[in-house]
């Protein structure tokens, strides 16, 4: 399955999901893990068929070295796993910049206006760190306007699958009292579901920008669709540390 936000020209991004891909077993298709015990042959094969999507080639793709953070940085050329950030952002014609998601919200920011795009990987935790905001931030320090900024946030775990502990829903309110509205109760008093597309959208929409979409896909449920680390691991599949499949968000001018 592949995903289309409503507010971004199809032929400018795509959220690519689970199939369309080479690999096989329990990462199958389209998995674009490089960190994962996939065959490397495999995953390179799936990124060169994303890219061929944009009739670009593989050495087009800009990857980052993911982790969980608010850091975003500008590239001015293609590059893969040399940048370490959560967020990326560029005014180059030539790059198509690829977000690895598999739970974590993926966030497509588009301003065909002024020619600069960006992605953020968004977790719990980078979300919280001002991943999204620092997109934002960088792009206009790179001749964006706010108002002219689409922005998408691709399918990611919903409430109803996101559970979380206390210890988590403490961190939101101590960074915001206002947080609690995303946390509802949970199986007990030790545990809430939370509601990372919402908050992500809150945030947005703080920004003033032109338009804001989010799937409302959740990728815990979407079995086939989508991978999702949290239905492997509750199914005793992963097995190994960073061993699990990812899907790329991809966005270009």
């Amino acid at each position: 399955m592949r995903y289309h936000a409503p507010n971004i020209l199809p032929h400018h991004h795509c959220f690519f999901g689970a199939d369309g891909g080479v690999s096989t077993g329990l990462y199958q298709s389209l998995n674009t893990n490089q960190k994962s015990q996939d065959n490397p042959q495999n995953i390179q094969k799936n990124l060169e068929i994303i890219a061929a999507h944009f009739q670009l080639s593989g050495t087009n793709l800009l990857l980052l070295n993911q982790g969980i953070s608010g850091h975003v940085a500008f590239a001015e050329q293609a590059s893969q796993y040399q940048i370490t950030a959560d967020g990326i952002v560029t005014t180059s014609p030539n790059i198509l910049l690829g977000i690895n998601t598999a739970d974590c919200a993926p966030v497509l920011f588009f301003d065909e206006a002024d020619g600069v795009i960006g992605a953020a990987h968004a977790g719990w935790r980078g979300a919280l760190a001002g991943v999204v905001e620092n997109t934002v931030k960088t792009m206009c320090e790179h001749g964006a306007h706010v108002g002219s900024i689409h922005a998408a946030v691709g399918p990611c775990l919903q409430q109803k699958s996101f559970e979380c502990m206390d210890d988590m829903r403490q961190a939101f309110l101590q960074a915001d009292a206002d947080n609690y509205r995303w946390f509802e109760k949970g199986v007990d008093d030790q545990h809430f579901q939370f509601n990372l597309e919402g908050y992500i959208v809150h945030k947005l929409e703080k920004l003033h920008l032109a338009s804001i979409s989010a799937s409302g896909i959740d990728t815990f449920e979407a079995t086939g669709d989508f991978f999702s680390y949290r239905r492997y691991n509750k199914q005793g599949l992963i097995t190994t540390p960073k061993d699990f499949p990812t899907q790329l968000s991809t966005i270009k001018l």
